[in-house]
């Protein structure tokens, strides 16, 4: 199995190949189209802006192998922080389109309004709850924590594409999938053992 990182120049990438590593799992992080074309599964990081995320992967023309893999070929793929809000349609941070490959839109959080007012970026540890069965949040446990950083989440035109949600003033989508598509909001590479038995899941599907 080949496990790929895909390198588009967006966030720090070496925490995700060390939790693999403590899986006796291997990734390799790369840029190279011709090795995100052999992966057996893809992980898709991320963090800051949207625009700047999605002029990097076409940039790179990255957007189009990954089309070719995630959505013409099935190949499982992970969408984490910034990599899942590029799955979307598109996002109210800028004016590029999105990926696609799941329907909705990103939006800035509303920062719990004038009578609960919540800091924005949300950051910390949160709570998931888990909607429905899926193998990638097998064995979490009835109150998985994962740790979070961002400003926008997302909204998933088809409620069935939301597999955990979290509440931050709103109840928003944190971990989605639609087939062989899958995005996770927090970053699990920083949730320690709710992480890393994320990243198991992922190896073993």
């Amino acid at each position: 199995m080949t496990i790929v990182v895909v390198d588009y120049g967006i966030g720090n990438l070496g925490a995700i190949p060390n939790m693999l590593r403590r899986l006796d799992a291997s990734a390799e992080v790369t840029s190279d189209p011709e090795a995100i074309r052999r992966a057996s599964k893809l992980i898709l990081p991320g963090v800051g802006a949207f625009d700047a995320g999605m002029r990097r992967l076409r940039e790179l023309k990255l957007d189009t192998v990954l089309h070719e893999r995630a959505a013409a070929e099935d190949v499982t793929i992970l969408g984490l922080c910034l990599g899942m809000h590029l799955m979307f349609d598109g996002s109210a941070e800028g004016i590029e389109p999105g990926l696609g490959w799941i329907h909705g839109q990103v939006v800035r959080f509303a920062g719990g309004g004038a009578s609960q007012p919540l800091p924005v970026p949300h950051m910390g540890w949160n709570l998931v709850r888990i909607r429905r069965p899926h193998p990638i949040v097998a064995d979490l446990g009835p109150e998985p924590r994962f740790y979070f950083a961002h400003s926008y989440s997302a909204r998933c035109d088809d409620p069935a594409d939301v597999l955990g949600t979290t509440e931050y003033g709103e109840a928003f989508p944190s971990i989605v999938s639609r087939r062989n598509i899958i995005g996770a909001q927090f970053h699990p590479e920083k949730s320690h053992r709710f992480g890393l038995q994320l990243f198991r899941n992922f190896v073993a599907l």
